[in-house]
């Protein structure tokens, strides 16, 4: 894995996640699920080699500016990303006030 690569974050829908890639290597990941006009954010992890870098914050971020930039709303059941929310309330507008409960 090349340390010194550009992050990016990427939708990979072929397996209904969201990847974050340093270079061609896949360093994390958040699993989503799909409703119509919402995505349901169910499952955040990052590489143990990478752990304690802000690569899991820089992840859902990367989401939820996609998420925003498709006009659609978002269900985090991921309690990573419920914590970020949490802690960044701009994000505020995208979350689903009566979201579908996930199993």
């Amino acid at each position: 894995m090349s340390a010194g690569a550009e992050l990016t974050v990427v939708d990979n829908p072929a397996e209904l996640r969201y990847e974050l890639r340093r270079g061609a290597d896949v360093v994390g990941q958040i699993r989503y699920a799909v409703e119509p006009g919402l995505v349901l954010l169910i499952h955040t992890e990052v590489a143990e080699a990478v752990e304690g870098q802000g690569l899991g914050s820089r992840l859902v971020r990367g989401a939820l500016d996609d998420i925003r930039a498709r006009g659609l709303k978002v269900a985090p059941v991921c309690p990573f990303v419920l914590s970020y929310l949490e802690r960044h309330p701009e994000y505020a507008g995208l979350v689903e006030s009566n979201p579908p409960r996930w199993e």
